[in-house]
């Protein structure tokens, strides 16, 4: 593991003691940049946000959807820590919860940080494991200028760090509201840190 993942999982461990929660829930039927804040989602098993545009078992990402519409849809839940919207609002972005695309907004827990495999459990019963990290793309830019290199960075190394939140499958099914505690269980034995997916 690097020294990078090594921080930002002991900082998803320590996150994991401060209560994590939900501060928003959001869904679109269409694919457009932003998503719609709600009072609550449903979660389904192994297909995503009911009523979300990328609700399947298959890839709904269209530029994922023109390589290969067969792949299996690692992108069901897209989940956004709040702390970089207070920080890109600190910066003079004009962000909310939602405004990037995510469904769920955390508090209290550092995404980015946790290893593939993470699952978390919010609210009562619903249950999503982390794939990988959401890739900052060039739609960032057309919400807002400058956006996009505000949601990239390097570590000390050089490395790239991709900050705009995680994915997720839906291995539980359950209703989401704001407020809903979070929950982590680590994998067990081998730790991967996360890739974009």
């Amino acid at each position: 593991m690097t020294d990078i993942a090594q921080e930002h999982l002991n900082g998803a461990l320590a996150a994991e003691n401060a209560d994590p929660r939900v501060v928003s829930v959001s869904r679109d039927t269409g694919h457009h940049f932003s998503k719609v804040n709600c009072r609550s989602i449903t979660l389904l098993a192994g297909l995503g946000v009911e009523g979300d545009a990328h609700m399947g078992v298959t890839v709904k990402h269209r530029s994922r959807v023109r390589r290969d519409p067969s792949q299996p849809n690692l992108r069901q839940v897209h989940l956004i820590h709040a702390e970089l919207i207070d920080a890109l609002q600190e910066q003079g972005f004009a962000v909310s919860a939602g405004a990037m695309g995510e469904n769920i907004t955390t508090r209290g827990i550092d995404l980015l940080g946790l290893p593939r495999g993470s699952r978390l459990r919010i609210g009562a019963t619903a249950i999503v494991e982390v794939t990988g990290l959401r890739n900052p793309c060039i739609q960032l830019d057309t919400f807002q200028p400058g956006l996009m290199a505000a949601t990239l960075g390097r570590d000390a190394q050089g490395n790239l760090i991709r900050k705009a939140g995680v994915m997720g499958i839906v291995l539980a099914g359950g209703i989401v509201r704001t407020d809903d505690l979070i929950g982590l269980a680590l994998p067990d034995g081998r730790r991967d840190p996360l890739e974009p997916v």
